[in-house]
């Protein structure tokens, strides 16, 4: 796991937005857009339109939408963020 993945990981353990999680690892959005694109690729974070409305897998566009959802780590992201995976 890469240093901004861990950072980005680490402000998920409760849904936040794209703005919110962007200014609080302070990164910019072509950097921080990999980053989510890789942590949804390992299946650590789900994404959400709205707090209780997910955003089906198969519908995720990380390239496209990627500053309108809100993220949250995953059991599985948890536990790599953890190191208990």
């Amino acid at each position: 796991m890469s240093d901004y993945e861990y950072d980005v990981l680490d402000e998920l353990y409760f849904l936040i937005s794209f703005q919110e999680l962007k200014s609080n690892v302070g990164m910019e959005d072509e950097e921080i857009r990999p980053v989510l694109t890789k942590l949804h690729q390992k299946g650590w974070i789900k994404c959400f339109e709205a707090p209780d409305e997910e955003v089906k897998e198969e519908e995720v566009d990380l390239e496209i939408d990627f500053r309108k959802y809100s993220y949250l780590a995953t059991k599985a992201g948890l536990k790599a963020h953890t190191g208990t995976a």
